[in-house]
């Protein structure tokens, strides 16, 4: 097994969020790709294996350290590059076919820039009053500055609180501690004149109940936008912000095809490749 490390939305060097790709993992099992990312501790590994579906290019499993994702959005992007970067060739030009957990998952570009077609959602609509209060709490929010709080889960069960303005979400301090499979995020308006159309945080429960913030989430931004879009409140190309206060400087690209498809983009960069990793047991 090979891993490489791979940068993923970042509007420079070091600026997004990082993801270990690890290739050849077909002989891992669970508890043993669990491991592994846990030890490694970014907010998500992928392994990629021999795809079981044919009209798929590869398949991946996403890790993070409380368990196993469905489906991811940086690491959607990352394990297509790192892929492409290996050698790999889709079969339909100019479009990857990723088979992870939610099914099959588009990707285009040209490795170094990288769009995922969001996938349909698997919750949406309002959440109730003491969901909406208790995901104030937890993000760290004043429940009057929300203007609207939904479901936006494509495989994280994420909830979205939609602020005032970039400000309120960039001020917000989350709870140190929330229930394992927590996912929350906060979207608003950019401040004018900044070149960015949404800022974004987003928040998810690690496996020993600590609140942590990721620097770039793929997943929510793909939800964000198909909410915003479907409402009315986002149109034609959009450029969101995320990771400010983490440390991290994303940008994420959202489209809207005349299809209804929403598409994610952002760039890719390899940090290190070919990193060998020995058979370790579980």
């Amino acid at each position: 097994m090979r891993c490489d490390l791979v940068d993923v939305f970042g509007a420079g060097p070091l600026s997004g969020n990082p993801l270990a790709v690890v290739h050849g993992a077909d002989g891992l099992d669970d508890a043993q790709m669990l491991r592994l990312t846990q030890w490694l501790g970014f907010s998500e590994t992928t392994f990629l294996l021999r795809p079981t579906d044919p009209a798929a290019d590869y398949r991946v499993r996403i890790f993070y350290p409380a368990g196993e994702l469905p489906f991811a959005g940086h690491p959607t992007l990352g394990t297509c590059h790192a892929w492409l970067r290996a050698g790999g060739a889709p079969r339909r030009e100019g479009v990857c076919v990723q088979e992870c957990g939610v099914g099959l998952v588009d990707v285009r570009g040209n490795g170094d820039t990288l769009a995922f077609r969001a996938p349909p959602f698997t919750r949406s609509g309002p959440l109730d009053a003491d969901e909406r209060a208790e995901c104030a709490r937890l993000a760290g929010v004043d429940l009057g500055t929300v203007i609207e709080a939904v479901h936006v889960a494509n495989g994280p069960q994420w909830r979205l609180l939609r602020l005032e303005s970039a400000e309120q979400v960039l001020a917000a301090r989350p709870v140190p501690e929330a229930p394992a499979g927590t996912d929350i995020g906060l979207a608003a308006p950019g401040s004018p004149g900044s070149g960015i159309d949404w800022e974004l945080r987003a928040f998810f429960a690690d496996q020993h109940g600590r609140l942590r913030e990721d620097p770039v989430t793929g997943s929510f931004n793909a939800g964000v936008a198909m909410h915003l879009y479907q409402s009315g409140l986002a149109e034609g190309p959009t450029v969101a912000a995320q990771g400010r206060m983490t440390g991290a400087d994303g940008r994420i690209e959202w489209e809207r095809h005349s299809d209804g498809a929403v598409w994610i983009g952002g760039r890719c960069e390899t940090v290190s490749a070919g990193a060998a990793l020995p058979v370790f047991a579980s």
